[in-house]
């Protein structure tokens, strides 16, 4: 939901223009149409209905599972959507399958994963042995196949009828597509967008879409916005027409077996009436200047090439041409016909950039999207616009998600050339990049290299997850074995870190959790606004309340500490925090984000306060310093702002000051916590220990698309206050469906790590919908037992389900909450 209002006048069709006509535009002008926005513009420089963008040459693959349950809804959507459609008597998208082939025992291991992935986002597959494989490709040498994946639903999408397709429906709607129109400015005035200027006119808008694919970075300048993306070559190729699939396919219909995708290599293919189309990522990245890809020349239009198809390097596609025939015999006989390099877009984490640009009202960006996710994500990008939130969970797409430090050209170069050479890959959920690293980092780093921490990184942080210091602590505990991959990114050691914080105290960087202040003599007053809580109390006082968008859902969850009547610290989320912020805030209030000259240590553990007492003058003792409270004082040498706040369910405070005294107030710590057997703890206790205690991870366990009574938060609620963002949705709200519920698994040596399907009594049988998924689990080290956390239909503790992990069902129990100390006497003591 944007903070700005629109420029349209009341009761008219806000001014759209949408700058670019592949897939994504017409998608997005099929679908503001259809919910009554009529004045749409799209604006082409190429000739249409092709006009030679990414969309021109997509060989229309659609895989609809992903680790992203966003991007997998997303396709989801595309495939329902372009089914529907068809042009010329032909649909313009085709069911053919997917078939993901495994040749190692890791990618079996994967697919086993993946399949749980699907199941969890409600999309049918299954695993197939060899043979199956074979009949389902019969060109296939299965000496070398494991098994493979079968998506059924999974096929073919026919990107540009589906563009004519959706163009023809909008235009009769009121929407105009304009080709040969090259954009050559952004209009903008008191912070808003206000037109397009092209080669051809300027055309007044209210917004501005772009949808302009590889060129977003170039139409973003125009409008000074940030577009952090970077186009790659993709290399692909058609065979002569092979003997073995004549007759198989006729011209009109072009392919009948799966999509055949062999990971191993980096490599798909999908067939071409009786050619055989093949696609590699295993070839060195190759980075397209956007900035150098000339426009669209309407002088050589008849003989310009397709700007986004680039020359053939077979130099590059020579070792995977020995794959390829390795895989499918005939190929031998065969030869590469034709082939070109097809420019598309990552981003440095590999998903879209979708909704409205932080620095520029009414301009949004539609950019980074495959065919793939084309219909879900202009249907989401629709609702944003028209409705003020989509229908979907798009946090993990906001513009706004990267940092400062993450939006360099030079950064996100190195990290997009990584996506394009991990497309394929068996990636971990914690699986850190390589380069550019360090890049942010606590002033406690030099300490935390000296014991020997392994970082992973978030947001541009080093990370402590343990301390190879602490490894002798583990000796003497009973930790169960893992299989290879939960063990992955993890060490025994976080058990010892675990177990040293509900002993004796630890210290916990928490210098990455985002730190906003707000200030000025509005500021009370907006934040009771903005924010679920309660917050008039009195200085000292420190809430946890929630973000919430006008439908009820959960935007972010916020610490809020009152310093001062007007001064207010925040320990938020994601830089989209600070931008739905600002753009509600009135003048009187000043929000800023202090994370960058700031640092925090969380002291946590019951000898916490015997370690903190002795350095202040302040008594911190529990009556004179309680649960949720906060004062400035000083430890040893060093002013600092405490907040008595725990996330590991233990006494404790974190302790705020600015950088430049940040490794004073870490040595201070440690030295007097020598006696005490202080160590330092990473976040792979840390996350073990809030699961223990039911604490919430906005982003993964709760989002948009939950209210805070399903999500376990409606504490954080009070209807009776002021009137809040929110609180209308909140009140005409029925029955609870679905809940975030605990489990715990009943094998005290067994581990889930989040995504999985979770299986409910008759739904447990084999084929049977999931009942839910999980979104986070961690190994609880004090409880003896892995927790999970789910979204399932309500049901009583004591219900058995199961959890399905790499295609073993394991089962668990519902659990009450919390799990550890219900009655908060560790904290509140």
């Amino acid at each position: 939901m944007t903070g700005r209002p629109t420029a349209a006048a009341p009761g008219t069709s806000p001014r759209v223009v949408v700058v670019g006509a592949g897939v994504v535009g017409c998608s997005l002008a099929d679908e503001l149409t259809a919910r009554g926005w009529t004045d749409v513009t799209v604006l082409e420089q190429g000739p249409l209905p092709a006009p030679g963008g990414s969309t021109s040459h997509a060989p229309g693959l659609v895989f609809q599972t992903s680790p992203s349950r966003t991007l997998s809804g997303f396709a989801a959507y595309t495939v329902r959507k372009f089914g529907s459609l068809s042009v010329d008597g032909l649909p313009c998208f085709r069911p053919v399958g997917g078939l993901e082939l495994a040749t190692t025992q890791e990618r079996w291991a994967d697919l086993h994963r993946k399949a749980g992935l699907a199941a969890s986002w409600g999309i049918r597959a299954e695993l197939v042995d060899a043979v199956r494989c074979k009949d389902l490709w019969p060109l296939l040498d299965t000496g070398q196949i494991l098994g493979g994946l079968h998506t059924p639903d999974d096929g073919l999408a026919r990107a540009v009828p589906a563009c004519r397709a959706q163009l023809d429906r909008a235009t009769r709607r009121g929407a105009r597509f304009l080709d040969r129109h090259t954009v050559t400015g952004i209009e903008r005035a008191e912070g808003r967008v206000t037109g397009v200027v092209t080669d051809r006119g300027a055309f007044p808008a209210d917004h501005v879409v772009s949808a302009a694919g590889f060129w977003g970075p170039v139409i973003g300048r125009m409008a000074g916005v940030d577009v952090p993306l970077q186009p790659l070559a993709h290399q692909y190729a058609r065979t002569r027409p092979l003997p073995e699939l004549a007759g198989a396919n006729d011209r009109r219909t072009e392919a009948s077996r799966p999509i055949l995708r062999f990971q191993d290599r980096d490599l798909y293919f999908r067939e071409h009436t009786d050619r055989i189309g093949i696609g590699s990522y295993a070839h060195r990245p190759l980075p397209v200047d956007p900035f150098a890809v000339p426009p669209y020349d309407e002088a050589t239009a008849e003989g310009l090439a397709m700007p986004s198809s680039f020359p053939f390097t077979e130099e590059d596609f020579a070792p995977s041409w020995q794959d390829c025939c390795g895989l499918l015999p005939a190929l031998k006989e065969s030869a590469v016909e034709e082939g070109f390099n097809g420019v598309f877009s990552f981003t440095p984490d590999g998903m879209p950039l979708l909704g409205e640009a932080p620095a520029l009202g009414g301009f949004w960006l539609a950019e980074a999207v495959w065919v793939t996710h084309s219909a879900g994500v202009a249907k989401a990008l629709a609702e944003w616009m028209v409705d003020g939130r989509p229908g979907t969970d798009v946090h993990d797409c906001d513009p706004a998600r990267f940092e400062d430090a993450q939006r360099s050209p030079a950064y996100v170069a190195e990290r997009g050339a990584r996506q394009f050479a991990e497309v394929y890959d068996i990636v971990h959920p914690l699986q850190p990049a390589d380069e550019p690293r360090p890049l942010r980092v606590s002033p406690f780093y030099a300490r935390q290299q000296e014991l020997g921490a392994v970082f992973l990184e978030s947001g541009g942080w080093e990370r402590p997850h343990w301390y190879e210091a602490n490894a002798a602590l583990a000796t003497d505990l009973d930790v169960p074995a893992r299989d290879d991959w939960s063990a992955r990114h993890w060490s025994p050691v976080a058990a010892a870190e675990a177990r040293a914080t509900r002993e004796r105290v630890a210290l916990y960087d928490m210098t990455p959790l985002r730190r906003l202040e707000v200030a000025g003599p509005g500021s009370l007053g907006f934040l009771q606004r903005m924010t679920s809580n309660n917050l008039r109390k009195k200085p000292g006082s420190v809430t946890y309340t929630l973000l919430l968008d006008e439908a009820g859902g959960i935007r972010s969850d916020l610490t809020v500490a009152r310093l001062a009547p007007d001064h207010f610290q925040l320990g938020a989320n994601s830089p989209a925090d600070l931008t739905w912020l600002q753009s509600h805030a009135p003048g009187d209030v000043h929000i800023r984000e202090i994370t960058q000259g700031t640092c925090c240590v969380g002291v946590w553990g019951p000898l916490a306060r015997a370690l903190v007492q002795p350095l202040t003058r302040d008594d911190f003792s529990h009556e004179a310093f309680g649960y949720f409270k906060a004062r400035r004082t000083h430890i040893g040498h060093v002013p600092v702002t405490a907040m008595r706040l725990s996330y590991v369910g233990e006494l404790g405070w974190e302790l705020y000051t600015s950088a430049d005294l940040g490794l004073r107030l870490w040595d201070t710590l440690w030295d007097a916590g020598r006696d005490l057997g202080v160590i330092a703890a990473g976040r792979s206790a840390f996350n073990s220990l809030r699961l223990e205690k039911g604490y919430r991870a906005w982003g993964q366990d709760m989002t948009t698309e939950h209210d805070p009574y399903e999500a376990g938060v409606g504490f954080a609620v009070r209807m009776d206050k002021d009137d809040f963002v929110g609180r209308e949705a909140l009140a005409r709200r029925g029955p609870v469906t679905r809940r975030l519920t605990a489990l715990l698994l009943d094998d005290p040596t067994a581990v889930v790590l989040g995504s999985e399907p979770v299986y409910v009594g008759a739904d447990a049988a084999p084929g049977a919908a999931s009942a839910g998924y999980v979104t986070s689990a961690s190994y609880g080290y004090t409880l003896g037992r892995c927790v999970a956390y789910a979204w399932l239909p309500p049901l009583a503790a004591g219900t058995g389900v199961a959890i399905e992990y790499f295609g073993q069902r394991v089962p668990a129990t519902v659990a009450d909450e919390p799990l550890f100390d219900p009655e908060m006497t560790r904290i509140r003591c």
